[in-house]
């Protein structure tokens, strides 16, 4: 099956302690049905020192689940994602207005 939400979307978190806030996708966990957002859902991992790195508090960006993201049409509105045939391609568009992503 095809993904709905791909790396390099434009997506709106829809609930969590980030709702509202807008990122894109920088990676994409099709096996555990999440995606990494960049600005979203971050977290703070300590790391110890090493001989290449200093260490110390990192924010990290953490998986979040796909049911919560929804993508941002050529407008800037969260739409759902539907696929319908050009052709012989399969297309991804957005619900609301209609247009090929």
């Amino acid at each position: 099956m095809a993904a709905k939400l791909k790396k390099g979307d434009k997506v709106v978190v829809l609930a969590g302690k980030d709702k509202g806030k807008e990122g894109e996708i920088t990676q994409v966990m099709p096996a555990k049905g999440k995606a990494i957002v960049d600005g979203i859902n971050i977290s703070i991992r300590h790391e110890r020192q090493t001989a290449q790195s200093q260490g110390g508090r990192t924010p990290k960006a953490m998986p979040i689940d796909l049911s919560n993201l929804a993508l941002l049409d050529a407008n800037g509105k969260p739409t759902r994602v539907g696929f319908r045939m050009d052709g012989d391609t399969k297309v991804r568009f957005a619900k609301t207005t209609g247009d090929a992503i």
